[in-house]
């Protein structure tokens, strides 16, 4: 395979000082799956550029390890009006041609991290052969976990006195903020939430609530009185496990809790790890605020407004609004094996399970959206629908031990699947199942029926929202009428009323 490599890629790679600490791994797996690295002869140029010679030369040296492109693509056909509309600088129009090697199929993959690339991939229907750092270690870790030498632990709350702060990871911060070790000596006793991989902190996380009393006079516009959550301190190094998104379930999770009116965060944009965070932010309903001035110099302020009274649920892109719930959407009931459940719903787990069977090791246990695969006769959801997800119950006692769990707001539904592979690859990193599992669940026929008969299975792309406290068995949903009769257990998706689900949310609750 070829693996064509974008200017930025190969500036946070060869610079003498590290812009990116996850260049590293990204190496690390083209190197163990054999990927040819290429540049680009516009690359070179590029580098070539930049004012320092010194640096310039360095560069140069290193790029001798790279494959470069004997010839260019010719510019034609889609690519170039959309580069029209879209193209501002020379850079851009640099992208674009970069990108043409994909487009034109000379080339299998392209890593970028510019917005701008990614955007035009969407464009030209290539976004499955344009990959981000986090998207490809992503894509490697679940296709080849047999590959895979290191371990991610779960995510555990620890003192801020009992991490090492001389750890590498906090280069960043020291880098960037004055004063940042007594400030992190001064929290000592306080609670911060971690990640470790390979013995090594990959991921932190510093929450702090914040009160109508406290002050905001370095934040411009000046914030208003209202009860906050402040995110202190948040970093995560890419890895392929979705630990940002696990984070943020954290984030979300505690605003809840504390019922909080707004949740915000202040971040330099300087470093491409800070760029990826606030891209991740404002893929979660995160907005531009404003600024603070600080010693250290001028951050960004973002901001997502979290009073339930204020928001008003987007439907079409839930993310935005997440985690809170549309009363008008559709609500479905569909059930999820005992085998699957944990480990799609780790916060779902039943008391009855241990925790230690689940280590948060696989991206689908840590992301916020997921996967589910279905054949069910109804295949009407739609984006901002509610799932009601029960666990199937034990063989001979089904009426006490299957139980609801969880509740999932619909993205998005791709019904029309073209083949297996394309099933594979829209399944894998955020589904339990394995590939070989994948596929035969595409290829199942139990009746041999010919190959036009066969009921090909559909996905539902969905957000893992909430885990309810306390679960309603079978019994209960038969009794109160959310379904009517044991034998109708749904096979898929049946849909329920907006009552019905009032009563589970309200039994929940008690």
């Amino acid at each position: 395979m070829k693996a064509l490599l974008d200017t930025n890629i190969i500036i946070h790679r060869e610079s003498i000082k590290v812009l990116n600490e996850d260049i590293g791994y990204l190496f690390k797996w083209l190197d163990k799956l054999r990927i040819v690295k290429y540049i680009h002869p516009l690359t070179v140029i590029e580098i070539n550029k930049y004012k320092n010679t010194e640096i310039v030369e360095s560069l140069n040296i290193k790029l001798e390890s790279y494959n470069e492109l004997k010839t260019q693509s010719p510019f034609e056909g889609k690519i170039v009006d959309i580069s029209h509309n879209i193209d501002t600088n020379e850079n851009d129009i640099i992208d674009s041609h970069i990108l043409n090697e994909v487009y034109s199929g000379r080339i299998d993959i392209l890593i970028s991290e510019d917005k701008k690339v990614h955007t035009k991939a969407k464009l030209l229907d290539i976004s499955e052969k344009v990959f981000t750092i986090n998207s490809f270690l992503e894509k490697v870790t679940a296709e080849n976990p047999d590959l895979v030498d290191y371990k991610v632990l779960s995510v555990k709350k620890q003192y801020f006195g009992e991490i090492d702060l001389k750890s590498s990871f906090f280069d960043s911060f020291r880098e960037d903020y004055k004063g940042f070790e007594n400030w992190f000596k001064s929290k000592s006793d306080e609670i911060s939430y971690v990640c470790y991989q390979d013995n090594q902190l990959s991921a932190f996380l510093y929450l702090k609530v914040e009160g109508e009393e406290d002050n905001y006079n370095d934040i411009f516009p000046v914030f208003s009185k209202k009860k906050r959550l402040k995110i202190g301190t948040f970093k995560v190094s890419s890895n392929g496990y979705k630990i940002g998104e696990r984070f943020l379930k954290i984030i979300f999770d505690n605003a809840l809790k504390q019922k909080v009116s707004e949740i915000y965060v202040t971040i330099f944009s300087n470093r491409p790890e800070q760029k990826s965070l606030i891209s991740l932010l404002e893929t979660w309903g995160f907005q531009m605020y404003g600024h603070k001035n600080t010693n250290s110099g001028t951050e960004l302020v973002y901001i997502k407004e979290f009073s339930r009274d204020k928001v008003v649920v987007n439907i079409e892109d839930p993310k935005l609004t997440f985690p809170y719930l549309s009363r008008e959407s559709d609500i479905y009931i569909t059930p999820i094996y005992q085998k699957y459940h944990t480990e799609l719903f780790p916060d779902s787990i039943l008391k009855t399970e241990s925790p230690k069977d689940f280590v948060e090791n696989e991206p689908y246990r840590n992301a916020l959206s997921k996967v589910y695969i279905s054949r069910s006769k109804e295949r009407n959801l739609k984006s901002g629908d509610l799932i009601v997800f029960y666990r199937t119950g034990d063989k001979g006692n089904a009426l006490h031990t299957g139980v609801v769990t969880t509740i999932g707001v619909v993205e998005n539904v791709i019904i029309n699947i073209p083949d297996e592979e394309t099933f594979i690859y829209l399944c894998r990193k955020r589904s339990v199942f394995t590939d070989q599992e994948l596929r035969e669940y595409w290829n199942f026929n139990p009746n041999n029926k010919p190959e036009h008969l066969i009921k090909r299975p559909f996905i539902v792309n969905f957000l893992y929202s909430y885990s309810l406290p306390k679960r309603p068995n079978l019994k209960w949903l038969n009794e109160t009428g959310v379904i009517p009769n044991i034998m109708e257990m749904p096979r898929g998706f049946r849909k329920i009323s907006r009552e019905h689900f009032n009563k589970i949310i309200k039994y929940s609750k008690q």
